[in-house]
């Protein structure tokens, strides 16, 4: 038998969890965007100094970096503020459309990459190797510091953003690469050979967060969910007879929602049937936010015809 005090316990201990979440992406973000911004000015420094076209295109990079990172740390502080009156579920969507942006964001920084390598394919640049040198290795420093902070949330924001840092790790890199080829071998074609793979790696990644945030932008059925799977779960619950006008979606990566039509035995209680229904969506598949419309006999909606009202009676 279910007991209502512990499922309010458990729902309210998860909403404290995702509020820790919350704070612990925020801090994440915020001293990844310290690093980057930081890193940003040096790196713009030494491509002056290098006659860098590498470095400048990275302190590009960085800064469109800085303003995903400091968009995604803005989201997370939006979505904190409590529902209102406009938005009753809160600002947490505004993260996915965060997500979203920064994906968009990420394949014109792809495409840019691409028209660039392709250029210096055709008519490679001389550059100073080693100013080019010495920033790159401490960007690459600073953006495994900022990647290890990031990289390991399962908050579909800071995966984007994570992302964002992995384009300029693997820049520095690059740039470590063609410095050292020019500085040993006079060889210019590898910083353009190795920004296609760049691109190549950054595609697919922006691919995923794109199209997963997507899915919560369409209010498609979140990923693990088995829309069958849960109406036969919840078809075996005592006292339940049917389950139709199920609708399974997610307000952002880890917070599925869902409602539902529940038609009960006429003999069978409702505030029990009610209870048992939401533990086994808690418990069997994470969802802690349902909406269930019982009904005893056919389901109003689905009526074929409806008594219109008399609009005298209001008189």
């Amino acid at each position: 038998m279910h007991h209502p005090k512990p499922a309010t316990e458990t729902t309210e201990g998860c909403a404290v969890h995702r509020h820790a979440d919350d704070r612990d992406h925020q801090r994440m973000l915020a001293r990844a965007f310290a690093l980057i911004a930081g890193f940003m000015l040096v790196e713009v420094v030494g491509a002056w100094i290098g006659n860098s076209l590498t470095l400048a295109a990275d302190a590009g990079h960085m800064f469109l970096d800085a303003s995903a990172l400091g968009l995604a740390w803005f989201a997370i502080r939006l979505s904190r503020r409590s529902p209102d009156d406009r938005l009753t579920y809160g600002y947490h969507r505004f993260q996915v459309l965060a997500a979203f942006v920064n994906a968009l964001a990420l394949f014109g920084l792809c495409a840019w990459i691409l028209i660039e390598a392709v250029g210096r394919l055709r008519a490679p640049e001389a550059i100073a190797p080693l100013p080019v040198l010495a920033v790159a290795v401490v960007g690459l420093f600073v953006n495994l510091v900022a990647y290890r902070m990031l990289h390991r949330s399962d908050n579909l924001n800071v995966q984007g953003a994570a992302l964002h840092v992995l384009g300029d790790l693997l820049g520095s890199v690059a740039a470590i690469v063609s410095a050292l080829t020019v500085l040993w071998f006079g060889w210019r074609y590898a910083d353009p050979i190795l920004a296609l793979v760049v691109v190549a790696i950054l595609v697919r990644g922006a691919w995923r967060v794109l199209r997963d945030a997507a899915r919560i932008l369409l209010e498609a059925a979140p990923q693990g969910v088995d829309i069958n799977a849960v109406r036969d779960a919840l078809t075996q619950v005592t006292g339940v007879l049917d389950i139709h006008h199920l609708h399974v979606w997610a307000l952002t990566g880890d917070r599925p929602m869902l409602t539902l039509h529940a038609r009960i035995a006429e003999d069978a209680d409702e505030q029990s049937a009610v209870s048992r229904l939401k533990a086994v969506l808690r418990t069997s598949f994470g969802i802690d936010h349902s909406t269930i419309e019982v009904e005893r006999g056919d389901c109003p909606d689905e009526a074929q015809t409806v008594t219109p009202i008399d609009p005298t009676l209001d008189r």
